[in-house]
């Protein structure tokens, strides 16, 4: 039997859920069960807010949807693997893509780091976080990544634990066997995922990425590839072989 009821609408609602409770949908949820999927008072969705699982809940309302209530739990609340997606951002319509693809592949972290060669100067967190959502609600996904600010390359690497592996995706690294070298960094404990921007990293950057407690660096084959495509390669890479794709947890 399935683990996800991949034909039953999923809505993110920022409530507590628990059964018989009643949450109120907001005019967003409302529009898009009414009048996108055409749902009326009655009909059955799954709703999930990051914390209490998944709940299966019914639609409420005369005129329009206007409520949910909350019939029984489909499954209990998981968690993600301690995973974190560190990136140059890029602009509009590929970050959307890259946050969404990020999602799937079992972030637990977006962190956007600002670098001399990032093309964005600006990164819209709200957009990230509704793309995290959306993600989410159309991939039976329960557990909500968490969308950091933007903070400088430099400063991200002062503050971050040092117990933590950082995985440094260089394009100027030797072309070697990704899963043998990530073979190696079994045991880690959380992981950073770094992929820079598509101008590369500045020679003083790569330097000091290099000077790094924990660094492994990695390239991911022969070709050069745009860091929205990157960024999918190198999170299968790490799910595939150091995290929960075998079902374990960094």
């Amino acid at each position: 039997m399935p683990s996800h009821d991949f034909r039953a609408p999923r809505l993110f609602v920022d409530a507590p859920l628990a059964q018989d409770a009643r949450v109120e949908l907001d005019r967003d949820q409302s529009n898009y069960l009414g009048n996108v999927l055409r749902l009326a008072a009655g009909a059955e969705v799954l709703a999930f807010n990051g914390r209490d699982g998944e709940w299966q809940a019914a639609i409420e309302g005369r005129k329009r949807p206007d409520g949910l209530v909350i019939l029984q739990q489909t499954r209990p609340q998981d968690r993600l693997a301690d995973l974190a997606y560190v990136f140059a951002p890029l602009k509009h319509a590929r970050l959307d893509y890259m946050v969404q693809k990020a999602i799937e592949m079992g972030a637990a972290t977006l962190q956007p780091v600002l670098t001399r060669f990032t093309q964005a100067s600006r990164v819209n967190t709200e957009r990230m976080r509704a793309n995290v959502v959306e993600a989410a609600e159309q991939c039976g996904i329960l557990s909500l990544a968490t969308v950091a600010e933007p903070v400088a390359l430099e400063r991200f690497l002062s503050q971050r634990a040092a117990d933590r592996l950082l995985i440094f995706c260089d394009e100027a690294a030797e072309v070697a066997n990704p899963v043998e070298s990530l073979q190696g960094a079994r045991g880690a404990g959380g992981i950073d995922v770094l992929i820079g921007p598509e101008g590369g990293f500045a020679e003083e950057e790569r330097a000091l990425l290099l000077r790094q407690p924990r660094i492994l660096r990695l390239a991911l084959g022969p070709r050069i590839m745009r860091a929205d495509t990157a960024a999918v390669a190198a999170l299968a890479l790490v799910q595939a072989v150091l995290g929960d794709w075998g079902g374990k947890t960094t």
